[in-house]
C-alpha cells in the first residue's frame, strides 16, 4: 500500500500542545476513514521535518497512538494505521494516555523499547541473550516429557514455594558450586526477574539505596526504580566491584547490594576470590544485605569462576539469584532464590499474591533434566560450542573493527563489551542499523552516564550471521561517521 500523505501542519500558537494536536489530527484522518488500516505512514524524520517538531515531541504523540491501537510499528516496514474507526472513537472517548502512563512501573527507554519489539527472526540479532536455537538439547527433554507422560497425574497448583522435587534437584545442583542449602530455603520463581521483583517489592523500604556495579543489566531495567529506589552506581576495576568506593550508609538509612559477580553483564568482568571475600566482610561490617545474580553462573569456558559469594555466606546475608535461562532455555520461566528461611517465607507470601506459582509443568519438565545424567554432558558441550563462537567473534571484530574497537576477551557469559571510538556516534548507529534490520545494545542503557561502549551476543546468531550483521555495521560506520 502506498506511503500516506500529508499536508497538515500543528498550529504552534495554540493553546492546544503540539503533540496532542497531531494526535488529534491523526484520530480525525483514521476515523473518517481517509487512512485505511494496513496504510503506511511516513518515517519520523519525514514526519518530523513536515510538522516542523522535534523527534521527541513526535515520538510523543506517536506513542500515545501506539497506546491505544491506531498505529503499529513493524520492523523493516516502518510505521502503519492499525486501528479502525473503532478504536478511534474509543481513543476519542476515552483517553488511555493517562492511564498508560500513571502505573507504578516505568516505562523503558526508546533503545530498549525498540530492541524488544524489533526482536524477530527478520533481524540480525547481536542483542539476544540467549542460547542459540541450534543448542537447545531435544534428546534431554525428549526423554524428560516421555517420562512425564508416563508419570503425570496432574498439572494442579504446585507447593507454594515450588515442587519439592525441583526444589531438592536445585540444592543438589548448587553443591557443586559450594552453595550447602535445603529445599526448605529455596524459591521458585518465573524466572530471576520475578525474583527481582518480589524482592523489591517485599523487602525495600521505599527511598532505599541500591548500590550496583556501573555498568551493569540491571541499569537496563526500572524494577528497583519502581519500587522508588535509587540506584548508585559504584566503579569497577578488573576484579569486580570497588566496594570501597561506596558511600556507606548512615544507621537510619536503608541500602543493598546488588551484584553480578560472575561475568557482569554487560562487561563480562568476574569478581576475584579475593575481591568476593572482601565484600562480604565488608557488607557484613555495614549491615548490608546483598543480592547476588548468578544467571551466568554455570556459562563458563575453561576454567570455573570462584564459588558464589553465598557459598562463602556464614551469616546469611546474602540473597542468591539462579536461573537456568542461559545455560539451558529461557523459554521454561524458571528461577530459584535461596535465601534464609524468613525471607523465603516472605517472598513466598507475597509471590502467592501475585500468582500461584511458576509453570507446574516447567518445573516438573526441569526437575527431571536436572536428574538426567546427561545434563552435565550437554553443559560440557554447551560451554565448549560458546567458546568457539566467542573466539571467532572475536576474530571476525579485530578483522572489520580492529582499528576503531578494543574490547576484552571474555572467559564466559555471552557478550563482548566493545568500546568504539569517539567519533563513533552510537545512538545514531542503533538508528541506522535498525533501520537495516541490525540490533545491538547502546552501552548507555546499562550505566549512569553516556559511554562510547556497545554490548555485542555472540551467544544467540551463528557466527556466519554474526559477520554479517558486523558487516552491515561497518558499512554504516564508514558511510556515517569519521574521524
Amino acid at each position: 500500500m502506498a506511503t500516506i500523505t500529508i499536508d497538515w501542519q500543528p498550529d504552534k500558537a495554540a493553546a492546544v500542545p503540539i503533540y496532542q494536536q497531531i494526535t488529534n489530527y491523526f484520530q480525525h484522518q483514521i476515523a473518517r476513514g481517509d487512512w485505511p488500516m494496513g496504510a503506511q505512514l511516513p518515517s519520523q524524520r519525514k514526519l518530523a521535518d513536515q510538522f516542523g517538531v522535534n523527534r521527541s515531541t513526535l515520538i510523543t504523540a506517536l506513542e500515545e497512538l501506539s497506546a491505544v491501537g491506531l498505529i503499529t510499528s513493524n520492523p523493516g516496514s516502518g510505521m502503519v494505521v492499525s486501528g479502525n474507526h473503532w478504536s478511534s472513537l474509543l481513543a476519542e472517548h476515552v483517553d488511555w494516555t493517562k492511564y498508560v502512563k500513571a502505573g507504578q512501573f516505568k516505562p523503558n527507554s526508546h533503545a530498549l523499547q525498540k530492541i524488544n519489539q524489533f526482536e524477530t527472526d527478520a533481524v540480525i540479532r547481536l542483542s539476544t541473550g540467549e542460547p542459540a536455537p541450534e543448542q537447545f538439547p531435544r534428546a534431554l527433554f525428549k526423554r524428560a516429557f516421555a517420562h512425564l507422560g508416563q508419570n503425570l497425574t496432574s498439572l494442579n497448583y504446585t507447593e507454594p514455594a515450588g515442587i519439592l522435587a525441583l526444589r531438592q534437584q536445585i540444592a543438589r545442583h548448587l553443591q557443586k558450586v559450594g552453595i550447602q542449602t535445603q529445599p526448605a530455603n529455596i524459591l521458585i520463581t518465573s524466572g530471576s526477574l520475578q525474583a527481582l521483583q518480589l524482592v523489591s517489592v517485599s523487602l525495600f523500604p521505599k527511598n532505599a539505596t541500591i548500590y550496583t556495579e556501573a555498568p551493569t543489566y540491571v541499569k537496563s531495567l526500572h524494577v528497583f526504580q519502581s519500587a522508588h529506589t535509587r540506584l548508585a552506581g559504584v566503579p569497577m576495576d578488573d576484579q569486580g566491584m570497588a566496594y570501597w568506593q561506596m558511600t556507606p550508609p548512615t544507621p537510619d538509612q536503608h541500602a543493598i547490594i546488588y551484584s553480578i559477580p560472575t561475568f557482569n553483564n554487560p562487561t563480562g568482568i568476574v569478581m576475584s576470590a579475593t575481591r568476593r571475600q572482601q565484600l562480604l566482610q565488608y557488607a557484613q561490617e555495614h549491615r548490608l544485605p546483598i543480592l547476588e545474580d548468578a544467571a551466568y553462573q554455570d556459562v563458563w569456558f575453561d576454567h570455573q569462576p570462584p564459588q558464589p559469594l553465598k557459598a562463602n555466606d556464614t551469616s546469611g546475608n546474602v540473597i542468591y539469584f539462579g536461573s537456568i535461562s542461559k545455560s539451558l532455555a529461557p523459554g521454561l520461566r524458571i528461577g530459584w532464590t535461596v535465601a534464609s528461611q524468613p525471607v523465603i517465607d516472605r517472598l513466598t507470601d507475597v509471590r502467592m499474591q501475585t500468582d500461584y506459582g511458576a509453570s507446574s509443568l516447567s518445573q516438573l519438565v526441569l526437575a527431571e533434566i536436572l536428574a538426567d545424567p546427561d545434563y552435565e554432558t550437554y553443559q560440557a558441550h554447551f560451554r565448549t560450542v560458546l567458546a568457539a563462537k566467542a573466539a571467532r567473534a572475536q576474530a571476525i571484530l579485530t578483522h572489520y573493527w580492529g582499528d576503531f574497537a578494543t574490547w576484552q576477551a571474555p572467559s564466559g557469559g555471552f557478550y563482548l563489551w566493545v568500546r568504539l571510538a569517539d567519533w563513533i556516534n552510537i545512538p545514531k548507529l542503533f538508528d541506522l542499523a535498525t533501520a537495516q534490520n541490525v540490533l545491538f545494545n547502546p552501552g548507555s542503557i546499562y550505566d549512569f552516564q553516556p559511554n562510547q561502549y556497545v554490548r555485542l551476543s555472540f551467544s544467540y546468531e551463528s557466527s556466519e550471521r554474526f559477520e554479517r550483521g558486523i558487516q552491515i555495521l561497518t558499512r554504516l560506520i564508514k558511510a556515517n561517521f569519521h574521524p
